[in-house]
């Protein structure tokens, strides 16, 4: 009797883990995963205004690198503060305030008039950006136990790469049509058009986003509900029982610090890529803006298998280190055989397989910190790796500039950002994290 009892229990239990999970994926992942492909692709068009951007405003390439770099300078010193005050005045509020202010400032990108305003319209975007990305992440821990937390994650973290499929085709069609209006040309044209989809979001995630479990009635049944919180509780002081929960905790635990080293040195690759990839695949030659958009967006579909894929196989096993490893070492190894690729078409190959192995990074790495904080310091702590860990992002775009401007070729800038996700890789072995138990599916 207890045997058959238990079973049920066991077969109760999965069946409403598959149906809050169902759910959520819809209400929660789907949602942010939208609103993460309009924030990606307005912190990255520049690449594509850059076509034509720099030549009207007279921009070099270093000057160009630095003012994409720049934007992580006001990303790091509003991300901390962002993400506690996310905390004290709730998800709903602070997300769709984030996105409106990113969207006016995005759309204000328009009216740069040379290198300074540029530099200072960069600079006040990840003013206005920062926080969205850590405020996400804590989001999803309201909401998803740990066991499933990585598949939600690369749910989110999708969006870097599919704004990139879904953008690069439109953003080149944009320059390609060569618009005219009111005086304004089309570069000044995508910034201005690809913008707004934020500041209408934003008033629309006020009215749509549930901060927690405890003040849901629309999402979840009420025996949902109570499971979902109920699981999380006790997640929550497993958590609190072996790890972190004060905020001050953040400063005083090594593997925060390793965790934001490990994030720098693979986010070097990925917004270097991002932010010149058109640029590489321009100087190919032949191409129109629109065939450029086309031919860019492929290694980003390859980017989200990776995600979707590593993801899968991480929440399946519980571990977390070694995927996160695999895949930067994956990623740096064929980023640096592109640099030598005998024709374009190989080195497009090259970087498809590097953009599989970087981007997939950044679904599972999420895992590693919330196996060790909790409460204010799991706000704080990832806001802080998220935040310090955008110096790579700095680094990426400006060293590729730098280097090109000074050797007339790419290659040596694709081995610079070559070497930042191989350190992550070797690094990540450092890490010290208990693998979670895996409870029955």
């Amino acid at each position: 009797m207890s045997v058959a009892t238990g079973v049920l229990s066991v077969d109760g239990d999965d069946a409403i883990r598959k149906s809050v999970l169902g759910k959520l994926r819809w209400r929660i992942v789907f949602y942010v995963f939208l609103l993460f492909i309009i924030n990606y692709l307005d912190r990255v068009n520049v690449g594509f205004a850059a076509l034509h951007m720099n030549k009207d405003l007279g921009l070099s390439q270093t000057a160009y690198g630095l003012g994409a770099g720049i934007f992580f300078i006001g990303y790091i010193l509003f991300e901390v503060p962002s993400n506690m005050i996310m905390r004290k005045v709730g998800p709903r509020i602070w997300i769709a305030r984030i996105m409106v202010t990113w969207g006016l400032v995005s759309g204000g990108m328009a009216f740069v008039t040379g290198e300074h305003s540029y530099y200072f319209m960069r600079l006040l975007l990840g003013f206005a950006e920062a926080g969205f990305v850590p405020g996400v992440l804590l989001y999803l821990t309201y909401w998803f136990p740990q066991r499933d937390r990585a598949k939600a994650t690369a749910g989110f973290m999708t969006a870097t790469v599919l704004s990139s499929v879904i953008g690069a085709p439109i953003s080149g069609w944009i320059l390609s049509a060569d618009l005219n209006w009111f005086g304004l040309v089309a570069w000044q044209w995508l910034f201005i058009l690809e913008a707004l989809p934020a500041v209408i979001v934003g008033v629309f995630t006020f009215f749509y986003l549930v901060d927690k479990p405890e003040q849901d009635r629309r999402w979840l049944t009420p025996d949902e509900r109570k499971w979902l919180i109920a699981e999380l509780d006790r997640e929550h002081d497993e958590v609190k029982s072996v790890g972190s929960h004060d905020f001050r905790a953040i400063f005083s635990d090594y593997r925060v610090w390793l965790l934001t080293v490990i994030y720098m040195f693979n986010a070097m690759a990925v917004y270097g890529v991002v932010l010149w990839l058109p640029q590489i695949v321009k100087s190919i030659g032949g191409l129109s803006d629109f065939q450029t958009g086309l031919v860019t967006a492929v290694p980003f579909i390859f980017a989200a298998i990776g995600l979707i894929v590593v993801a899968r196989s991480s929440d399946r096993t519980g571990e977390r280190k070694w995927h996160t490893a695999f895949s930067a070492a994956l990623g740096g190894v064929f980023l640096a055989a592109s640099a030598f690729a005998a024709n374009p078409t190989i080195g497009l190959v090259l970087i498809c397989i590097a953009a599989f192995g970087v981007w997939a990074v950044l679904g599972v790495f999420w895992s590693l910190p919330t196996q060790f904080l909790t409460g204010a310091a799991a706000a704080g702590g990832l806001a802080f790796i998220n935040g310090f860990a955008q110096i790579g992002g700095f680094a990426g775009p400006y060293l590729v500039g730098w280097i090109r401007d000074t050797t007339q070729s790419f290659t040596p800038a694709l081995l610079t950002l070559a070497a930042g996700p191989i350190i992550a890789a070797l690094l990540c072995l450092a890490i010290k994290v208990s693998k979670p138990p895996l409870r029955p599916r």
